[in-house]
């Protein structure tokens, strides 16, 4: 008898009146989760909430409003619309971007090689785009931090760049450098360092943070975080882009819809943890951040239940090269104390947290390395939302009177 949790492939498809190959298809999509079965034999089993949440999105497209309450109330919790999209796929507890594994280009590839995978499918192609361009953030007013710098060089960057709405193929990558390098440029000005655009971007990070020795570990976090499927700031890019917003108000989007504690933000209640649990332990950290956050900071991950590969992947060199900092110390101690008490692995919230105090950096400059990474992704989302040529308008559901 199948167990109330998982259903077999027949049961499967049966409710979802499909033949066995569109059931494969959801599954290579990322929309139904499975795993082999216990038995032993060759056979996989298919995850009956997956499976009732797939029914509940298809009987919302067909019938809006005769769809159930339950059905229209979590349909964008983590759930639909469901948007076909070639960049990143998330399913089995890995990360692929265009088929290659996260895990594998971070051991070595540059971030300007993966931006070039993203935006053109073409981790070569990065040489011919301008992420060395001698661009610079223009007259603009003082920030008052680096998040704000991003906003003011991108705002300017929307309304005077001549490129900003070049709407051919071939200009999209281009475009897209010139508005990653234009943030790093941004970053420099805003602590007062020379532009170095002749250096590899992970090293003008490290550079302008004053820690060139340690400029792998950024690479390693940048490629990691550069993309993550359709999380909220994503999302956001995706329906500015779709609209016809070019891509540095569609980059402006996406920065504005991280600053939330439930996304981008997430890392500073980690880094907090961490600094606590460096002064009084893991154990009483873990008591008191939960009582104020409802649950563990920088611990769990809906879309891994088996742990967050890319915060192991960054814990795990953290503590081969940065094992003696306190930061990376209190990390190892909170996961040893959550994997025993309640099984849950680290994120990369604790992970990126851990990154930014090893580096004597303050907390906030892990929303600063979130921003730069994920921005990589916003610019490829904008460019395959505007390729589409299709606008991301959803409809309500009226409940008022």
């Amino acid at each position: 008898m199948t167990d109330v949790t998982y259903l077999t492939a027949g049961e499967a498809t049966a409710r979802l009146g499909v033949k066995a190959a569109t059931l494969y298809a959801y599954v290579s999509r990322g929309l139904i989760r499975s795993e082999a079965a216990p038995d032993g034999t060759r056979s996989r089993r298919y995850h009956a909430g997956d499976v009732q949440a797939l029914l509940a999105r298809q009987g919302l497209r067909r019938d809006p409003d005769g769809a159930v309450q339950d059905a229209v109330g979590s349909a964008l919790d983590w759930g639909g619309p469901v948007l076909d999209s070639a960049l990143t796929r998330i399913a089995d507890g890995r990360v692929t971007y265009r088929g290659h594994d996260v895990l594998t280009l971070a051991e070595t590839s540059s971030v300007e090689a993966v931006a070039a995978l993203l935006w053109a499918d073409n981790p070569d192609a990065w040489a011919a785009l301008p992420l060395r361009a001698r661009l610079h953030p223009g007259a603009l007013p003082p920030a008052g931090t680096p998040l704000e710098a991003f906003a003011y060089a991108l705002t300017h960057a929307g309304a005077h760049d001549l490129t900003a709405h070049d709407a051919r193929p071939q200009a999209g990558p281009v475009h897209a450098a010139r508005v990653l390098n234009l943030l790093y440029a941004a970053l420099e000005r805003h602590h007062g360092v020379p532009p170095a655009p002749d250096l590899r971007l992970h090293a003008r990070l490290a550079r302008v943070w004053g820690v060139p020795a340690h400029a792998e570990l950024l690479r390693r976090a940048l490629v990691l975080l550069a993309d993550h499927e359709l999380n909220v700031s994503t999302f956001t890019a995706r329906v500015a882009a779709s609209g016809g917003a070019g891509l540095p108000h569609a980059t402006l989007a996406a920065l504005a819809a991280l600053q939330g504690p439930r996304h981008g933000l997430a890392a500073l209640d980690a880094a907090e943890l961490l600094n606590h649990a460096a002064r009084d332990g893991a154990r009483a950290a873990l008591r008191s951040a939960t009582r104020r956050h409802g649950h563990p900071p920088g611990f769990g991950h809906r879309l891994y239940p088996a742990g967050d590969p890319r915060g192991a992947a960054l814990l795990d060199a953290l503590a081969l090269q940065l094992g003696h900092s306190a930061a990376v110390r209190s990390a190892q101690e909170l996961r040893a104390v959550m994997a025993g008490e309640t099984g849950e692995a680290a994120n990369v919230d604790l992970a990126l947290g851990a990154l930014v105090l090893a580096l004597d950096q303050p907390p906030e400059a892990a929303v600063v390395v979130f921003a730069l990474a994920r921005a990589v992704g916003w610019l490829a989302h904008a460019l395959e939302a505007l390729g589409s040529g299709r606008m991301l308008r959803p409809r309500a559901r009226y409940i008022g009177r």
